[in-house]
């Protein structure tokens, strides 16, 4: 018996070697699996990063099996090293950065949307002894989740100016060091590794890095455009019909889709919702659910009145209220982009408990919290001197660039928000693609003029660019000229070369919306129509 009992425990501990073995190879093959995804991801990332620095050097775009990873680092690293060619080009820019009396050759820089014409309003209110104070508290560990004080100054702030239906509660804000460190965390609270949330292309291009260096979560697109066809009513227009082919084609793949993202004022386009789109995309949301990450960091960027924002906070019963969380900050609408302090506003106390377990890396530190806590206190100042400064500053140095886009027959997107323009250089470009697209990019590049191509908003139609016009009058000035002086060559080289004419743009000529797009003529400046398109 003893015998009998032996050999069956030496057939059971046989049989758990086997299955450990099993299990080894299983999770080992996976791993091998895994890698090898990331790696052909980490390829492709290389390719954009190659073909851009290709075009840079005056080379043609290079083969991904050219990729070389370094043995120092992990599969992730070298993913996220691959990914860095906007960080490169801005490292280039600071090399040589433009001042007037020190730099007069440097390079201009309307890519970055940084508000640049309020910095001494910022600079005199935060110096003010009231906003200075350190109190012996705030150099101590905080609530990782923000100061108490800082975040009942955000719910009050956010009641106010997103109109909100019902008072913003204190328990329900988060702070973090920006919106993109909020857009890692509910990346990876939200999902899994693989999954995705939906968004419009085109968009902010380092919402992709926030949601995949950390949580390895993917992006998919609804793809807009800029003809006018359908339902819709206005160029690069989101509609339901858009979000549902987006999230079918990711469907279609095997790609599991658990959020939307909003951009409200959008960025590039400068579009603003209504309550009616915003409620139509947010029931579209619901009945998939979908989270929905609405992002209004440009809220109190607006800048002449015959526009109008509606925060989605304004709404008086959201569809799927424990699915909408909505991000905003400071960076833009208080010029302060060098101060990271994001506020993520959530119902869902699941999802704030798990983006806490995140805070203590994205934390802010108190005397920053306390300065910002006194300066969103003081609404008199906000109403009276900035908010109206700025805007007049903004509305501005916004006619100004559009101007001289008219007088140069350049058509644009006419939008009222943010700090950018959409313009369209399409018919600049010898061919429609993507390598056209960055030769035109390096050309304004080696005149010391600094723009962002389409591609880094993952548009699919090359040609299309945006430019920052929130600076100083001297420097739009000059950035312009140069920019013109790009362009004519541009334009002299494509009509000596006796091929094909320069490519028109497909919406030239075309009837759109209101205003929406301005296109006009190198003989003629724009004059009103009695119809509801200004197209010269």
């Amino acid at each position: 018996m003893e015998e009998r009992r032996l050999q069956r425990d030496l057939e059971v501990e046989e049989h758990r070697i086997q299955l450990e073995q099993q299990r080894f190879e299983l999770e080992r093959d996976h791993d091998f699996q895994m890698g090898e995804q990331l790696s052909e991801e980490a390829k492709a990332l290389q390719l954009g990063q190659t073909r851009m620095d290709s075009v840079t050097k005056g080379l043609l775009p290079c083969h991904p099996a050219d990729f070389q990873s370094s043995p120092y680092l992990s599969v992730r690293a070298n993913m996220a090293v691959a990914s860095m060619f906007s960080y490169k080009v801005y490292q280039l820019y600071l090399s040589d950065k433009y001042d007037e009396e020190k730099n007069p050759s440097g390079i201009i820089n309307f890519s970055v949307s940084e508000n640049k014409l309020c910095f001494d309003l910022m600079s005199k209110k935060l110096t003010q002894s009231a906003t200075n104070l350190t109190d012996p508290s705030l150099l101590q560990y905080p609530d990782w989740n923000g100061h108490m004080f800082a975040r009942e100054e955000v719910a009050r702030f956010l009641t106010h100016y997103s109109k909100a239906s019902v008072p913003l509660k204190t328990e329900n804000v988060i702070l973090q060091n920006g919106c993109g460190s909020l857009f890692s965390s509910l990346a990876m609270v939200l999902c899994d590794p693989g999954e995705a949330f939906l968004i419009a292309t085109p968009f902010y291009g380092e919402i992709i890095k926030n949601v995949y260096l950390y949580g390895k979560v993917k992006l998919v697109y609804a793809y807009l455009d800029s003809q006018v066809t359908g339902s819709c009513t206005r160029p690069f227009q989101l509609t339901v019909d858009k979000l549902k082919k987006g999230l079918q084609d990711a469907q279609s793949e095997g790609i599991k889709v658990k959020g939307l993202i909003l951009l409200n004022p959008q960025n590039p386009l400068g579009d603003i919702y209504s309550l009616s789109e915003m409620q139509d995309f947010l029931e579209f949301a619901k009945r998939h659910e979908l989270h929905v990450i609405v992002d209004e960091i440009y809220m109190l960027s607006v800048f002449d009145d015959s526009a109008t924002f509606h925060s989605v906070l304004e709404m008086d019963r959201l569809p799927d209220p424990q699915r909408t969380h909505v991000l905003w900050g400071i960076s833009k609408d208080f010029a302060m982009s060098g101060i990271r302090f994001g506020a993520l506003y959530t119902l869902n106390q699941d999802v704030i408990k798990a983006v806490s377990c995140f805070n203590y890396f994205h934390g802010i530190c108190g005397p920053i919290q306390y300065q910002i806590a006194e300066l969103l206190r003081d609404r008199d100042w906000i109403n009276q001197v900035y908010l109206r400064t700025n805007h007049e500053r903004l509305k501005a140095a916004h006619t100004f660039v559009t101007d001289e886009l008219k007088t140069l027959g350049v058509p644009f997107l006419n939008r009222n928000a943010g700090f950018f323009v959409w313009i369209d250089f399409r018919k600049y470009l010898r061919k429609r693609t993507l390598e056209e697209e960055m030769l035109l990019w390096k050309r304004f590049l080696d005149k010391k003029v600094l723009l962002t191509p389409g591609t880094s908003f993952e548009c699919n139609e090359p040609g299309w660019f945006r430019i920052v016009f929130a600076d100083k009058m001297n420097r739009l000035r000059l950035g312009m000229q140069k920019i013109c002086e790009v362009l004519e060559e541009q334009e002299r080289e494509i009509l000596n070369e006796d091929k094909d004419p320069l490519c028109l743009s497909e919406s030239e000529g075309t009837v759109d919306s209101t205003d929406e797009v301005i296109f006009v003529s190198h003989h003629q400046e724009p004059t009103s129509s009695g119809s509801s398109t200004l197209a010269i």
